[in-house]
């Protein structure tokens, strides 16, 4: 398919200029003289789509950043190259920051246009790749894509992979949002099942009187629907929260457990059923035995190779590179230039017990990902995450024109939520770089403040604090002696270390 590139710009004579460059280049061009025209040529159906947008940052009609928000908010995911004049630089790094990925400046070099347009271009490439690798792998996840530097973690894969390899029932025990779906396809893909059916039932989302008829199948009359077991024939058929399955469906599944066979409905002999079963729970299956809600039997039947997936907040060193992962995913998929998260925003999101565990960080970053305006995802898209961390402060004011209009009506009910306008981060453990009057503090002061708190955060320990900080222990001493703090750190100097 040829590159078809669109020109928006109000001046005609640099209209021309930029086409001939751009066939120059060997491209297709198309040319529009307004924002209006440009969006309705972007979201026509049934012509060649537009490959790259040339955007005049001066249209008469729509401004360009007005242009771009327009973008955004229709999701046309075409790459935007904004052309000013040399005084608006402020302009263009507001433009930048909406989501363009160049600027040029007019008068326009055919250099610098053609080197702009090959960059886009490429990135372009680059998004579609990622999106066609996220759909190929949707269906076929192995353990290669699930990310983990955590040792309880990767010992959990260790068994995954294990199982895969054994004919035997597999029971993934683990809170909420941990990935055990994800786990159980992983097991799929691993063993000698692979390509073949994989069904999952949610069983805390089926009603009673419906569960028999969703998993072993039903007659009405002259129809006959096929359960889910039947359909997963040959595959593998995924339980979740199998605590929560209605004890007399229970008894069926053990006999299917046992026999391999379920009653079909209209059939007068039990049919064969090759199903390999993977069940999920969140709860403690031996006190739902003991309240009498789960049958022993069948827990020892599907407790033959348990595995246990550890929260998020017990394998915190995977937060970072999830996040940044998932951040990848979903900028490739929304169509948006981000880099990754800030280091603040890190930090913040390790800060975080994450009770929905991966789940909802995936969540969190879709959130932060749609509604960012930048090429970096800072703390201020998280304010939820924020407001529930100590140190960080989220104010909620009240928009202008909505506290105008409540106090002009008091009995109107405001239009909507008051919008999060201001973030920061207050860690205590952050060093000031500013002073009280808005300089940079000296060396030595900061030099000092470090100081005091790398000797109450290693405890006095000096070789700890030398090796830390860098410098020799005489050195450290002599610092420490020009601070005051000699005598106190005399006392609790480490055992058999002279002071």
């Amino acid at each position: 398919m040829p590159t078809l590139i669109l020109i928006a710009d109000h001046d005609p004579v640099q209209r021309r200029l930029l086409e001939a460059m751009v066939r120059r280049f060997g491209f297709q061009s198309e040319t529009v003289d307004s924002g209006h025209a440009a969006l309705t040529r972007l979201a026509a159906t049934g012509e060649p789509p537009i490959s790259l947008l040339i955007l005049d940052l001066f249209l008469t009609d729509l401004g360009g950043l007005a242009v771009m928000a327009e973008m955004r908010d229709r999701r046309l995911a075409v790459p935007v190259i904004v052309e000013t004049v040399s005084t608006q630089i402020d302009l263009v790094m507001s433009a930048m920051r909406a989501g363009a990925h160049d600027f040029v400046v007019q008068p326009v070099g055919a250099e610098r246009l053609h080197v702009s347009i090959k960059n886009a271009l490429r990135f372009r490439a680059l998004q579609d790749e990622t999106r066609r690798a996220t759909r190929r792998t949707a269906g076929a996840v192995g353990f290669r894509h699930i990310y983990t530097q955590s040792e309880d973690m990767a010992r959990a894969i260790r068994l995954g992979e294990r199982a895969a390899r054994a004919h035997l029932p597999v029971l993934i025990e683990g809170e909420a949002g941990v990935g055990k779906h994800l786990f159980a396809r992983a097991i799929q893909s691993a063993s000698d099942r692979r390509g073949r059916p994989f069904l999952a039932v949610n069983c805390a989302a089926l009603a009673p009187e419906q569960a028999d008829a969703l998993l072993f199948g039903a007659e009405t009359g002259s129809d006959k629907a096929q359960g889910k077991f039947a359909e997963a024939h040959g595959g593998a058929l995924f339980l979740d929260e199998i605590g929560l399955l209605p004890l007399e469906l229970q008894a069926k599944l053990l006999r299917l457990i046992q026999d391999g066979e379920i009653d079909v409905p209209g059939q007068k002999r039990p049919a064969r059923i090759d199903v390999r079963l993977i069940s999920a729970t969140s709860q403690n299956l031996i006190e739902q035995v003991k309240a009498g809600m789960f049958r022993e039997d069948l827990y020892y039947r599907l407790n033959v190779f348990p595995v246990t997936l550890p929260p998020l907040r017990a394998r915190s060193g995977d937060i970072g590179g999830l996040a940044q992962r998932f951040a990848q995913r979903f900028a490739a998929e929304e169509g948006k230039s981000i880099r990754g998260l800030s280091a603040e925003a890190l930090h913040l999101l390790s800060r975080y017990e994450w009770p929905g565990n991966v789940r909802q960080l995936e969540n969190a970053v879709f959130r932060a990902v749609v509604l960012s305006e930048g090429d970096e995802l800072g703390v201020a898209e998280f304010p939820q995450v924020a407001a529930r961390v100590e140190g960080y402060d989220v104010r909620v004011p009240a928009a202008p024109a909505l506290a105008a209009m409540v106090a002009a009506t008091p009995a109107t009910p405001p239009l909507r939520a008051p919008q999060i306008t201001g973030l920061h981060a207050r860690d205590p453990h952050m060093l000031r770089l500013l002073d009280d009057h808005g300089h940079a503090r000296r060396l030595d002061d900061v030099e000092g403040e470090l100081i005091r708190f790398a000797l109450t955060h290693y405890r006095g320990q000096m070789s700890e604090m030398a090796r830390r900080l860098g410098i020799g222990r005489s050195t450290l001493y002599r610092k420490l002696k020009d601070l005051g703090l000699d005598e106190a750190t005399t006392a609790e100097a480490e055992p058999g270390v002279a002071a």
